[in-house]
C-alpha cells in the first residue's frame, strides 16, 4: 500500500514540477520577446526623430543665418546730402531688411565724408559713403577701411563756382586767389586738377578749408573768391546766388561716390554687409527712375527747395557696382596726385584694401 502511494506521490510531483518548467520557460521566452519588441521599437523611434533633426538642419540654413546676425548691431554713417543713405533712413530699409534676424540699426549724421571716416576710425560707425577722395586720406592716415562698392556719380555734380560778378574768367586768374573746398573731399582733387589744367601750382592759391554750410556764408559774404563744391550744394547756390561755373569736372575727375566699410564689420559680419548692399542698391534702383520724388523727399531734410535739388538729381547717376581695375587704377591715380603735391603722407596701394566679396 505505502510503496504505490509512494509512487503516485513520485508521479504527481513529477508532473507538477514539468508544468512548472514548460510554463516559466513558456514565460521567459514571452518576457524576452517583449522586452526585444520595446527595445527594437525605442531604437526605431530614436533613429526617426535623429533623421528628422538632421532632415530640418539640412533643409532651413537660413536659420543659422539669421544666428549669425542676432543681436548685431550696423551702425551707419549719413550726410544728409547723400541721397541714397538719407532715404533708407527715412524709409527705414535696412530695419526692416534685419527684423527677422535679429540685427539692428543706428544712424550717425555728419557734414561731409572725412569727419565721417574718422569715425570710422574710431570704431563709431560700420558703413559708410563718401566722394572719391575721403577714403585716399583715411587709409593714409592708417584708416583700417575696405571699399565695398561704387557709385558712378557724375563729373557735371561738382564744379567750382565764382560770384556772378567776378574779374576771374579762367583757371589761370584763380592764381594767389582763396578758394573754398571741404579738405579731403571730392571736391579737393577736382581742384588740384582744375590748378593743373590752368597752369597754377597748388602752392600758389590760398585753399579755405571749409565745410559746405560754411564754405556758402563765406562765398556770399566775399570772404572767398571761389568755391569747389558738389551738388546739391552746387545747385543750390548756383539758384540763390547766380554764381558762375568757372568748371566741372569734366575731363577732369570721375567724381565717382564709394561705399566704404569698416574692416572689422568686413571680417566679422560677411552676410550683414551683404544685406546692406542688397537694400543699397533696391534703393539706388528706384532713385535712378524716380529723381522728381527724390527731389520732394530730400526738399525738407536738406531746407532746398525741390526744383534746384531735381536738377541736381538730373545730372548725375546711381548705381552700386563692384570696383573693377579700371576704378581701382583711376582711384590710384587720385591717391598718387595727392601724395606728389604733399597733401597726404605717404603714398597707398588702393588695391589692398579692396573687398572682394
Amino acid at each position: 500500500m505505502l510503496p504505490m502511494l509512494l509512487k503516485h506521490l513520485s508521479n504527481r510531483l513529477m508532473k507538477i514540477v514539468s508544468s512548472f518548467l514548460q510554463n516559466y520557460e513558456a514565460w521567459r521566452i514571452n518576457t524576452f520577446a517583449l522586452f526585444f519588441a520595446c527595445g527594437l521599437m525605442l531604437t526605431l523611434v530614436i533613429s526617426a526623430c535623429s533623421t528628422n533633426n538632421a532632415s530640418n538642419s539640412t533643409a532651413t540654413p537660413t536659420g543659422n543665418q539669421t544666428a549669425t546676425n542676432q543681436g548685431v548691431v550696423v551702425r551707419i554713417g549719413y550726410q544728409k546730402a547723400a541721397t541714397i543713405l538719407s532715404a533708407m533712413k527715412a524709409q527705414q530699409d535696412l530695419e526692416k531688411a534685419f527684423a527677422a534676424s535679429g540685427a539692428s540699426v543706428t544712424w550717425a549724421e555728419f557734414p561731409s565724408g572725412p569727419p565721417m571716416l574718422e569715425a570710422m576710425n574710431a570704431g563709431s560707425i560700420d558703413f559708410g559713403y563718401t566722394g572719391e577722395s575721403p577714403p585716399i586720406f583715411a587709409q593714409a592716415a592708417g584708416n583700417p577701411l575696405v571699399y565695398v562698392a561704387y557709385d558712378p556719380w557724375s563729373p557735371k555734380a561738382e564744379a567750382i563756382l565764382v560770384p556772378k560778378n567776378s574779374s576771374i574768367q579762367s583757371l589761370a586768374d584763380l592764381k594767389g586767389k582763396r578758394v573754398a573746398v571741404a579738405k579731403g573731399s571730392n571736391t579737393n582733387y577736382l581742384l588740384v586738377k582744375a590748378l593743373e589744367k590752368g597752369g597754377v601750382d597748388y602752392k600758389d592759391i590760398k585753399p579755405a578749408f571749409l565745410q559746405p554750410p560754411d564754405a556758402r556764408a563765406a562765398f556770399e559774404g566775399n570772404n572767398v573768391d571761389a568755391w569747389a563744391i558738389w551738388d546739391p550744394y552746387l545747385a543750390a547756390a548756383q539758384a540763390a546766388t547766380g554764381a558762375r561755373t568757372l568748371t566741372d569736372a569734366t575731363g577732369l575727375a570721375p567724381n565717382r561716390g564709394y561705399y566704404l566699410a569698416a574692416k572689422s564689420f568686413v571680417d566679422k559680419y560677411p552676410d550683414a554687409l551683404k544685406t546692406v548692399l542688397e537694400q543699397v542698391k533696391k534703393r539706388s534702383d528706384w532713385a535712378k527712375n524716380n529723381p522728381t520724388e527724390v527731389a520732394k523727399f530730400l526738399s525738407p531734410e536738406l531746407g532746398i527747395d525741390a526744383g534746384v535739388l531735381e536738377v541736381a538729381e538730373k545730372r548725375r547717376d546711381y548705381d552700386v557696382l563692384p570696383l573693377t581695375d579700371e576704378v581701382i587704377s583711376a582711384q590710384q591715380q587720385i591717391a598718387d596726385t595727392f601724395y606728389k603735391i604733399k597733401l597726404i603722407p605717404k603714398s597707398v596701394n588702393i588695391s589692398e584694401i579692396v573687398w572682394k566679396g
